[in-house]
């Protein structure tokens, strides 16, 4: 699990692509300290396993589901990418539940300064994420932890500060490139078992046995 908030933007050094798979090769520095082969760590909001550490270089694996789902395709040696470790335990929360499991993509449509902060509008590629992202809920950009501030019908805003901008790979964004995006995963559970319980209902009424008038009504051709 993560938090959404970013410790250092790393260097993609290495680029081994094959079909749909990749093996990455980032160089960082700050996330390095105590790193271990196995750990998880979230690249552009992507969960990803170490699978090799030397020196400022750490590896990780990408399966088609991942190369598909995200914008990890679209990397390139060189680029910029957001890491963040798995939350420790003692840690502080200052995100939100991060899972690392991106919803899909996104493109930025628009962006715009306003007085200190500036205004990304961005549009999902996928419309059914729409239910999930309300005004002043949590979603997360790249890996990052925001506060959706407005939403259309086919777009939402996010208002950045200097800092945000400054600390991770928004900086580097323009118009039209590809984001990951992950919803909350409050509103997938609630949805889920709003839904569960509605299914189960149904079949319980699907499968209780007729009454005895129906059953009579129903062997004398009267339903």
């Amino acid at each position: 699990m993560f938090t959404g908030l970013i410790e250092e933007i790393g260097t993609l050094r290495q680029n081994g692509r094959r079909g749909e798979t990749m093996v990455l090769g980032i160089q960082a520095s700050r996330i390095m300290d105590g790193l271990q082969i196995g750990d998880s760590v979230s690249c552009n909001g992507v969960c990803l396993t170490v699978t090799t550490i030397a020196d400022s270089l750490f590896t990780v694996d990408v399966m088609p589901e991942t190369y598909r789902s995200s914008s990890l395709k679209e990397l390139k040696t060189g680029s910029p990418i957001n890491l963040e470790r798995a939350m420790i335990a003692n840690g502080r929360f200052g995100g939100h539940i991060v899972q690392g499991h991106v919803d899909g993509t996104a493109h930025i449509e628009q962006i715009q300064s306003n007085q200190n902060a500036v205004i990304f509008q961005i549009a999902p590629t996928d419309h059914d994420l729409f239910r999930y992202i309300i005004p002043k809920g949590s979603i997360t950009v790249d890996g990052i932890s925001l506060t959706v501030v407005s939403v259309t019908n086919t777009s939402f805003t996010i208002s950045i500060i200097p800092h945000t901008l400054k600390e991770t790979v928004l900086a580097y964004r323009k118009a039209g490139d590809m984001v990951n995006i992950e919803c909350d995963v409050l509103g997938k559970y609630v949805e889920h078992l709003l839904q569960y319980q509605s299914n189960t209902a149904n079949d319980a009424i699907s499968q209780k046995k007729p009454s005895i008038t129906s059953q009579f009504l129903q062997e004398n051709g009267y339903m």
